[in-house]
């Protein structure tokens, strides 16, 4: 994990929510913000997972991490989340809406079921967290938002229509959002990850003619790891970078340059 000196401290004294936090890239956008000052709350839906990652991320230098169960597709369970936050941590200047999940299912052959099954975490759970986010920022007088997106919202990502929508739809959701809530002092942005080797979906790595595919496409020649989004996800929820909303962050090696 990168914790030079132009990333450790940069968060001290600020409160950042991370939904997924329990695992795969959530986990370390978590090690991130913990290692850059800020103390974080992790929200997940599986509690077993989630007491074993706070068990993971309080081993860091400055492990400042509380947890709660939340599934982001009930408005209740995102409302409850954010109160409990609110209450252990007094205020929350980050909120890193990063719950999702994938489908690779061919377009003929997706259900409506299925469909709704990743459009619903992945679209409206980062809805409910950045509306639940933005009334409590308001009234503190600003704050930042992070959408997890995916360079899958740039280019053609067969057999995976459902989780390429709902990426595109977050650009949407942060430029819209970033517009009315930038005289709030809320800052609203989307990280773009590329292909990033994660150990939520090694599936994703077990075709070998798969990945020396992607890696041939990405200049750098390799996937990333969830420490090459470190500096990305710290810079967006920095609260001296003022100027910077509305803003699609694409961190993937150059993969989406070729």
């Amino acid at each position: 994990m990168k914790n030079a000196d132009g990333v450790t401290g940069r968060l001290d004294g600020r409160v950042a929510v991370v939904t997924g936090g329990n695992g795969g890239l959530g986990f370390g956008f978590a090690q991130a913000l913990l290692d850059a000052g800020a103390a974080v709350d992790i929200w997940g839906r599986d509690e077993e997972k989630t007491a074993a990652a706070v068990e993971r991320l309080a081993q860091r230098v400055r492990p400042r991490v509380t947890a709660r169960r939340c599934d982001v597709t009930l408005e209740a369970d995102v409302e409850r989340a954010f109160a409990g936050a609110v209450s252990e941590h007094g205020r929350v200047d980050t909120m890193v809406a990063n719950a999702g999940v994938g489908s690779f299912v061919p377009f003929v052959d997706t259900t409506l079921e299925q469909w709704r099954g990743v459009t619903a975490p992945d679209l409206d759970g980062a809805f409910l967290s950045f509306r639940e986010a933005a009334r409590h920022m308001r009234e503190q007088g600003g704050g930042a938002m992070v959408a997890i997106s995916s360079i899958s919202a740039l280019h053609g990502s067969p057999r995976n229509v459902a989780y390429a929508a709902s990426k595109a739809g977050l650009i949407a959701l942060v430029r819209s959002a970033a517009v009315e809530l930038a005289p709030h002092g809320i800052r609203v942005n989307a990280l773009l990850p590329g292909w990033i080797a994660v150990d939520t979906h090694p599936e994703m790595r077990e075709s070998e003619r798969f990945v020396d595919v992607t890696t041939q496409r990405t200049p750098v020649r390799r996937w990333g790891a969830p420490a090459d989004l470190a500096g990305a996800i710290v810079f967006l929820a920095d609260p001296t970078e003022v100027f910077h909303t509305g803003d699609t962050v694409v961190v993937d090696g150059g993969y989406t340059v070729q």
